[in-house]
Parts: structure tokens; sequence; C-alpha cells
């Protein structure tokens, strides 16, 4: 559902320290649209998490406007929920900086300016969330894929003992690349959707994406070869997720690994102010 954004309406305009470290004129010009247009405009200037979440605490009636990329828009809707303001106002993002594709799928113009109109003049949506059962959230998308480069597993600091042995086991358990490419490694998952099984540990499957749906429910897809289409597709309110040590990607970053996750729809958790 969408509402008409209340004109003049103040705001708070959080400014990511990434987005003016990359891209200062696009900041610049933000805030000009912005404090040209709004009744009342606040600027902060976090320099970290807490200082974000503590203009969020402090907002009052100003709704949060955020000048970043998705990883800030995440970091706001995060907090908000956390803190159970989510509520009670709507969240506007202008995109600024090299990762904004959470923000194009939510139909928030790529434009700095157009983006910054729609903060002034746009309609408020209605938009469900994706929550797991650790705190987590999901706006976009959600996927376990098979198999992940190294450069996107979690950090961890080894010892050179432990690297070493490491690598011995990476190199006798991997598959023998074929034409020069590894093949995609298949996981062992037990999958369940509102408590029906969709994928059990005895047959391994290549991917299963989850996205919220307008319906309030997600969809959920599970493929068991890469170039086959979804050998199960459904729609639900809960989904588990069960295995051996699976990494998944939420929007745009990768967790885990972990043996178990649940994740759960909000319907109608947030509101985002986008264009007419």
């Amino acid at each position: 559902m969408s509402a008409q954004a209340p004109a003049g309406h103040p705001l708070l305009v959080v400014i990511d320290p990434a987005a003016r470290a990359t891209d200062g004129e696009s900041v610049r010009i933000a805030k000009d649209v912005l404090c040209a247009g709004a009744a009342s405009v606040k600027v902060v200037f976090p320099e970290s998490a807490a200082e974000v979440e503590r203009a969020l605490t402090h907002r009052g009636r100003r709704h949060p406007v955020v000048l970043g990329d998705d990883a800030a828009l995440l970091r706001t809707v995060r907090l908000m929920h956390r803190d159970r303001t989510l509520r009670e106002a709507p969240v506007s993002l202008v995109p600024i900086g090299p990762r904004s594709a959470l923000a194009r799928a939510l139909g928030i113009p790529s434009q700095v300016p157009a983006a910054a109109r729609a903060v002034l003049e746009g309609i408020e949506r209605d938009l469900d969330l994706l929550v797991d059962d650790s705190g987590g959230i999901v706006l976009g998308a959600l996927s376990i894929p098979c198999g992940l480069p190294p450069s996107h597993t979690a950090a961890h600091w080894w010892t050179p003992v432990e690297k070493t042995a490491r690598s011995l086991v990476r190199t006798l358990t991997s598959p023998i690349p074929v034409n020069g490419h590894q093949p995609p490694r298949l996981q062992r998952l037990r999958v369940e959707a509102d408590g029906v099984l969709l994928a059990d540990l005895d047959e391994p499957v290549h991917e299963v994406s989850v996205r919220c749906a307008p319906t309030g429910l997600a969809e959920i897809s599970v493929r068991r070869s890469q170039d086959a289409p979804a050998d199960v597709s459904t729609r639900a309110r809960t989904i588990t997720v069960s295995g051996r040590d699976f990494r998944y990607r939420a929007d745009s970053a990768i967790t885990g690994p972990v043996r178990t996750r649940t994740w759960t729809v909000e319907p109608s958790a947030w509101r985002l102010t986008v264009p007419r």
C-alpha cells in the first residue's frame, strides 16, 4: 500500500561517511535539493554506527533520510527495527556510493537530484521485511549459493600451521576442474517452508533463494542444478534452512557459516519513500 508523503515534514539527513569520502559533490547536490525544498532539515555527519543510532534515537518527529549506499540503508533500517521505531516514520534514501543494486530494486532513482526530489515529492510505500532468528534483516533478496569464492568468505585470522592444514584440506577435497573451469559445489540442505519439507539432506541442491512477495509472504525457490529452472517454488511466512556450515547472501552481505537459520516475514514492517 502507498500513501502520499507529508508535505513539508521535518527531515533528519544522515550522511554516511563512505558517501562523503567517495563522492562529496553528490552529497553537496543532495543537501542543496533537500534544504531548498523541505520546511526543516537537520543534517548530521556520523562517524560510527553508534553515532547513527544516537541521531536516529533523538530525531523526534523528523523523517530519516540516508545519503549513502545500500549498506547505509540496511544499517539504518536494522537500527530502527532493533529499537522498535521502524513503523514510526518512513525511511528515504539518496543513493551515493558504489553499491546501489538494492536501491534500484526498491524503486529509488539512481540519479542524485531525482532521488532527492523523490524524498520531497514522493509517496510512502509499505514493504515487508525478512527477519532471521539472530536479529538479521533482509530488505531485498536472500540466497544460499552452492559455493563462494575465497574473497567472499568470512574474515578470519589463522596461524601459519592452520593455514597450511586448511590449504591441504581444500586441495584434497576440491572437485577436479573440467576444461579449466571449477564445477559448482552442491550443498546438502534441509529446507522447510511453514513446516512443509521442500528439500532434505539426502539430495544436494544448487541454490535456495528467498524474496518478499507483495502478499505478505516470501517466495522460495529451490534449484538442484545450475542451469535448470527451480525444482520447487512456493510461498510461505516462515523459512528454515539447516545443513553443515552453510553461508548465505542477505542483500549484499555474506553471512556464515551457520548450521541452521529461520527467516520470518514481517508484513508491512517499514515504509520507504519512492517516486510517484
